[in-house]
């Protein structure tokens, strides 16, 4: 029987384990700073193994560098004893029931460096997606740090509670300014041992995506490159997020702002596929832009008569046809609106298809044509054209041409796709994002969310270039929870079952700026999620009865495992009996179950179902591939049972065992019934 670790893996052990493998000869031994003996890296063997040429002292050298750069590496390798516990009173069920906990999506209150440190085992390489939107670094931005970083205040303390048992404060939060003089060095150990533990949970194919803007972007290109390899930078998105005017306070002394930066990263570059995704933008919304923008309009005349297409002729030679529409008589877009009795955007979205290009105003239709058609080697068609059969016959009548695989004319229709009986254009996304409509943000999700409030329509087009059915996505920066807007909206749209996994600090929230009713931001954050799955469901009730619109609310919390290291000199009498219990007293049953699910790299939104054995509560996890019992003088029944049900693992609590006597049979009882079962203790 197995004891379970229940604490984070040591990334620098792991790493260290993978040196050794590979380069056996580096391994020596030295003292470390309590003067023991330990196995270490020979750092000079090392670099004459994996290096032609070696970088020493003081030469100059290409690298990205900053104050306590190091101990950000070390603090994002150090293994911690926290868990998450289950808050099923927040908890969402996927129809919106308040307190069930039936859905595949994931909410977690706490520090997200601490959150990616306990996630990293359950979800190492499964999530395809990864958005956060950090703080930029404007220098009122209030950062959470690791107490290597910072000097710990009583401040944060109020915010969220987090100390220790012994009531010692855990984190420092404060402003981040020019004045304390480490203005870029506070923002980046803030964010490099994040994203350092982001990058394992990403699929070989999967993408992360960071919003920045322009106080920071040079830092996270180089840290990105950093992390994840130069040769797995994808590509850098512009989003206009400001249209017109020339109001704001940065007037007279710079440019005004007017984008945001979104910088992706691959974990494997060539693993990576985008999804084709297109901008569909209404005809007549195009048109109005280019005329905004000064642009000239190429389709200007409709055809206001059209007879069927004939067949001019066929080139017997280059097996070609060519076909042209008998002109009746042609008027402006004006006129012909006015003729019709319609607005010019109706003659746009009814019309398409008999509104034709001519590139230059002044010139005849005749001269316009022959420009067009004379770089072809074909011959050239006759403006005038004589049929030889038909009502028309023997008559001169005037034609505009459209060539079956070489067009002589353009026609707007040509240009355009019909849904649903209005025309759009359809462009392939590119790297400038300037269609999305970051006015009235606030009023999104029905929440007050003021500073960096994101659009969910930016978030589904991120989610359309690389995410399928069923893909996880995390986001660790969630603040009003506009991502898990979006992955539930476009469940809705695409018919798909995206899942998330958001995490968020729970700061607290000022009245005056996030308005009355939320105590934190996660308390908004997980508001908005209720309120906009209640409108979606409300808006299509007939279509979205399958559709998860919970979460399951997870905070993180020191280890449900007492801390019982202590020297000989410290051991009482009166602390022996409390060693034959090592579980908090404070923590439940199912804080137990989801910390073993954790250290078992079981999904926290696998299916939990509860039965009683023996009159004793029994977790089945994920169809029984874990089954688990915490209670107190468990039988040789109970483990009979629980046997007999062949799970994979097996989890009891170590004092749960009813006498010696049980646990004597215990292994017995499992080579009989489930000799392959993995059974573990607590």
């Amino acid at each position: 029987m197995d004891k379970l670790k229940m604490h984070t893996s040591d990334l620098a052990e792991e790493n260290f384990n993978k040196l050794a493998a590979l380069f056996p000869s580096a391994v020596t031994e030295t003292r470390n700073e309590a003067g023991e003996v330990v196995r270490a890296i020979d750092a000079d063997i090392l670099r004459q193994e994996i290096s032609a040429a070696v970088v020493e002292g003081p030469k100059e050298r290409y690298q990205f560098t900053w104050p306590d750069k190091k101990k950000s590496v070390v603090l994002a390798n150090q293994p911690i004893s926290k868990t998450l516990r289950l808050d099923r009173e927040k908890s969402v069920g996927r129809d919106g029931t308040p307190g069930s906990i039936d859905t595949d999506n994931i909410y977690i209150e706490g520090d997200n460096l601490d959150a990616l440190k306990v996630l990293r085992e359950t979800y190492l390489g499964k999530v395809k997606m990864i958005y956060i939107d950090p703080p930029y670094n404007t220098g009122s931005d209030r950062f959470v740090y690791n107490d290597v970083f910072a000097v710990m205040s009583d401040e944060f303390s109020k915010v969220s509670g987090q100390r220790d048992e012994e009531g010692n404060l855990l984190f420092d939060m404060r402003p981040n300014n020019e004045s304390n003089g480490r203005f870029h060095t506070d923002w980046l150990n803030m964010i490099y041992p994040r994203i350092r533990l982001a990058k394992d949970l990403l699929t070989n194919d999967g993408v992360i995506f960071i919003s920045i803007d322009d106080n920071e972007v040079e830092n996270i290109i180089k840290a990105g490159n950093e992390i994840f390899g130069e040769n797995n930078f994808v590509n850098i998105i512009t989003v206009k997020t400001k249209v017109g005017g020339v109001s704001g306070s940065s007037e007279g002394k710079s440019l005004r702002d007017a984008t945001e930066f979104v910088c992706i990263w691959a974990k494997e570059r060539n693993s990576l596929l985008f999804n084709p995704v297109y901008i569909k933008t209404k005809l007549f919304d195009r048109i109005k832009s280019y005329e905004a923008q000064g642009k000239s309009w190429k389709y200007t005349s409709v055809l206001a008569e059209l007879s069927e297409k004939v067949l001019l002729f066929e080139d017997d030679i280059r097996n070609m046809k060519f076909y042209g529409y008998q002109k009746m008589r042609t008027s402006s877009i004006q006129s012909f609106a006015k003729e019709k009795g319609i607005t010019e955007e109706e003659v746009y979205n009814q019309y398409a298809d008999r509104i034709f290009q001519t590139t230059n105003a002044q010139s005849s239709i005749r001269q316009t044509v022959i420009k067009s058609t004379s770089q072809f080697e074909y011959p050239m068609i006759s403006l005038e054209y004589t049929p030889i059969k038909g009502k028309n016959e023997g008559n001169v009548i005037e034609v505009f041409y459209k060539g079956e695989q070489r067009r002589m004319m353009m026609f707007l229709s040509d240009a355009v796709e019909k849904i649903d009986g209005e025309y759009y254009y359809i462009d392939k996304v590119s790297s400038l994002w300037d269609d999305i409509d970051y006015n009235n943000l606030s009023k999104e999700g029905d929440v007050e969310f003021p500073n960096g409030k994101k659009p969910i329509k930016l978030l589904q087009r991120i989610l359309d270039l690389v995410a399928k059915d069923d893909d996880y996505i995390i986001d660790f920066f969630s603040g009003s929870a506009s991502t898990a807007h979006a992955v539930i909206q476009n469940n809705l749209e695409k018919n798909t079952n995206l899942k998330f996994i958001l995490v968020q600090l729970p700061e607290i929230c000022d009245e005056r700026t996030y308005g009355p009713g939320f105590r934190t931001v996660c308390e908004l954050g997980e508001e908005r999620i209720r309120r906009a799955g209640r409108k979606i469901k409300e808006e299509s009730p007939l279509t979205t009865t399958d559709l998860d619109i919970g979460f399951r609310v997870f905070r993180v919390d020191s280890s449900n495992m007492e801390d019982v290291y202590y020297r000989p000199a410290d051991y009482k009498q009166d602390k022996l009996q409390s060693f034959a219990d090592n579980i908090k007293p404070d923590r439940t049953p199912e804080d137990l179950l989801f910390q073993v699910m954790l250290d078992l790299g079981i999904l926290l939104s696998s299916d939990i179902e509860e039965t009683e054995i023996a009159g004793k509560k029994v977790f089945s996890v994920a169809d029984g591939y874990l089954i688990a019992c915490f209670d107190s003088d468990i039988t040789d029944e109970t483990v009979k049972a629980i046997a007999q049900k062949k799970p994979y693992h097996a989890v009891f609590r170590d004092s749960g065992i009813a006498n010696d006597s049980v646990m004597a049979n215990f292994e017995q009882i499992f080579e009989t019934y489930s000799p392959k079962t993995q059974r573990m203790v607590l």
